[in-house]
């Protein structure tokens, strides 16, 4: 498997925005990674069974482009993935961790 990269958007409009937080939206750790989930899928590499380590370094705001980022495999069986905001200068990671897929992936 080779690495995987998607761009996404929630849009202002996500049903769970008006919850958290009221008048300052900023989309819940849940929905980024139900993102993850969905690019891991969509790329053919399988649902995921576990996040065994997760850590959200800075808030998504809604309507912000970003990139889901998903290594290979290691020796563990988990892959790295990272969530990434285009910043005005570098890049900043806003969320990264380890997920193991179900079934151990499939073949993208």
């Amino acid at each position: 498997m080779t690495s995987i990269t998607a761009t996404r958007r929630i849009p202002d409009s996500h049903p769970s925005l008006p919850g958290h937080f009221p008048d300052q939206p900023v989309v819940p750790g849940v929905v980024i990674l139900d993102t993850v989930d969905a690019v891991a899928r969509e790329s053919g590499l399988g649902s995921v069974a576990a996040l065994p380590r997760v850590k959200f370094l800075a808030p998504l705001l809604p309507g912000v482009e970003f990139r889901v980022e998903i290594d290979s495999p290691g020796t563990s069986g988990l892959c790295a993935f990272r969530v990434v905001r285009d910043g005005p200068e570098t890049p900043e990671v806003l969320c990264s961790g380890q997920l193991r897929l179900r079934d151990g992936g499939q073949s993208a």
